[in-house]
């Protein structure tokens, strides 16, 4: 028996995500196997694929010589989320664009996706559902094929993705707010809630309610409060951090194949969870704690 304790890399990580990464050339397959047959476990309770694991939580694998030989593969280029025969979800880290851009020298997002998953055998082209700016880390969904990328394109278009995002800014804000101040000519809404507050910087739970380009950096720029690193919108530089911090720490879906309701979180990378610390002090352990109860907002008609 293997046993593991969850870090803050994993904290709010879903145990089929874990799995996945421990495994990282499993099939798809094998990995629902172990959870079905119940060899991921918490505290001595098997584990779906949709359990969330928070921080300090014992997680328990019964070992094989397949398990344990999977173990010994190099680790994925990837944090997936989740994976399916339509949908792959990764955690993107800071400073890497989601698509193809003259300055990435081949590496962006779909690139490294598309590579890792020809490795494993499953080679196919990749098209982004959503996409986030390159500083922004988190959730980002890709589309195994183009009736996949129909489907759940369709599904953005017309209903709209349930999104959470978590930013430090500058200063001091309120307890909860919202930003109404249209952007490109178009009515938006971005509403807040104070997570936490330092002496020069603020965490905040932040919801788009519009999808405006830019919209959450755009209107916390205008609100006096733009996100830490984001130099384009007003934003202090950041020393030994690759992006802005700014992170789609969640999203919520009905998945468009099988109907099923999916809520997906994406842990946060280790360089903002520095800086998040640093700006809580004493309210980070309470703050981190609190994260998996935080809600995604659907989209407002």
């Amino acid at each position: 028996m293997l046993t593991f304790t969850i870090s803050p890399a994993d904290h709010c990580r879903s145990a089929g995500s874990f799995l996945r990464n421990l495994l990282p050339t499993a099939t798809a397959g094998y990995l629902h196997k172990l959870l079905r047959s119940g060899h991921l476990c918490r505290g001595g309770t098997p584990l779906t694929a949709g359990d969330l694991l928070r921080l300090g939580d014992a997680v328990s694998m019964k070992e094989s010589a397949k398990s344990a030989s999977l173990m010994q593969k190099r680790l994925s280029p990837l944090d997936i989320l989740h994976e399916d025969d339509h949908l792959l979800v990764i955690n993107k880290e800071p400073g890497l664009a989601v698509h193809k851009a003259a300055e990435d020298m081949g590496r962006n997002l779909v690139a490294v996706a598309e590579r890792h998953l020809a490795e494993r055998g499953v080679a196919c082209k990749l098209r982004p559902v959503n996409r986030i700016d390159k500083g922004t880390s988190g959730c980002v969904m890709l589309a195994k094929s183009s009736t996949a990328a129909g489907m759940f394109g369709r599904y953005v278009k017309e209903t709209g993705l349930g999104k959470l995002y978590l930013a430090v800014v500058s200063g001091e804000l309120r307890e909860s707010g919202e930003i109404d101040l249209p952007l490109d000519g178009k009515e938006s809404l971005t509403r807040y809630l104070l997570l936490a507050r330092g002496s020069r910087a603020s965490i905040a739970a932040v919801y788009p309610v519009s999808g405006r380009m830019h919209q959450i950096r755009r209107h916390l720029e205008a609100a006096g409060h733009p996100i830490l690193g984001d130099r384009r919108y007003g934003g202090s530089l950041l020393d030994n951090y690759p992006g802005h911090c700014l992170h789609a720490f969640a999203l919520t879906l009905e998945h468009q194949a099988d109907g099923s309701d999916m809520v997906i979180h994406a842990p946060l990378p280790a360089g903002l969870l520095t800086i998040m610390e640093q700006v809580a002090g004493r309210k980070w352990p309470a703050l981190l704690a609190s994260l998996p109860d935080l809600q995604p907002v659907l989209p407002e008609g």
